[in-house]
């Protein structure tokens, strides 16, 4: 964290009650925006981009991450883009940590930094249907879950809006699981894509099964969080989102 906007998310943070540690650095951190249009329920999002970390803060983080990961830590979450002129062996690197101390990872990023997870082994990797095609240059999402899985992923989540939350396993190649709403929900999808990851992080941390447990799950969190105004809070309606949704699976031939 770090300017004016880092105290307020340490202040935010310290309000959720959430336990948390920090890392001082001279970049600002930075924003996200979303305008919600309440008529037409679009929302258009304004992400700005992350200031460029010393090398020195690189390293700083680099042992903060392995002083956690020694602590019994049970799942590790790398999430969000990186900043410009980003070490780019970054995720990788948070992926071999964790493997090296038998440690699942989600790693949820875009570009050549999720395709690079994907090469370290990563336990799951959580893109959006366009992040996906972005990636792997394929036009469906089984082709660029397999390009993903053949890489080196053991599971790919993908969002792919309407079309509800997908799962692949590099355990069954060509087969996928999905959950979906029957009605689209209108309102904020920030924090959407959030509340999947953590849906997958318990889900992880308590063993469960991917298709049966943490799918739904995933996919129940991941709606509820659309009905909130801001990101950061489940609608009281999760569970009974859960208990109606769709679930299918197919094997491609």
């Amino acid at each position: 964290m770090g300017g004016s906007n880092g105290h307020i998310f340490a202040a935010d943070l310290a309000a959720s009650g959430v336990d948390h540690e920090l890392l001082n650095v001279a970049a600002p951190t930075r924003r996200s925006l979303a305008v919600v249009e309440h008529g037409t329920g679009r929302t258009t999002v304004i992400n700005e981009r992350g200031d460029a970390l010393s090398p020195r803060e690189w390293e700083s983080l680099r042992s903060r991450i392995s002083l956690l990961l020694d602590r019994g830590v049970s799942v590790l979450v790398a999430s969000g883009s990186l900043p410009y002129d980003a070490d780019e062996d970054f995720y990788p690197w948070c992926v071999r940590e964790a493997t090296r101390r038998g440690i699942p990872s989600i790693i949820d990023t875009s570009g050549p930094a999720l395709l690079a997870a994907a090469r370290a082994g990563a336990t799951v990797l959580k893109p959006n249907h366009h992040e996906l095609a972005d990636v792997t240059g394929e036009k469906t999402l089984g082709g660029g879950a397999a390009k993903l899985l053949a890489a080196g992923a053991r599971h790919i989540y993908a969002s792919a809006g309407e079309d509800g939350l997908f799962h692949f396993s590099a355990d069954r190649p060509g087969h996928w699981e999905t959950a979906r709403l029957a009605t689209p929900l209108v309102g904020n999808p920030t924090g959407a894509g959030d509340s999947a990851v953590a849906a997958i992080a318990m889900g992880l941390h308590a063993g469960e099964d991917h298709a049966s447990v943490i799918l739904p799950r995933a996919a129940a969190w991941s709606a509820s969080a659309v009905l909130m105004p801001t990101a950061g809070q489940l609608h009281p309606s999760h569970l009974e989102i859960l208990t109606n949704l769709i679930l299918s699976s197919a094997t491609s031939l």
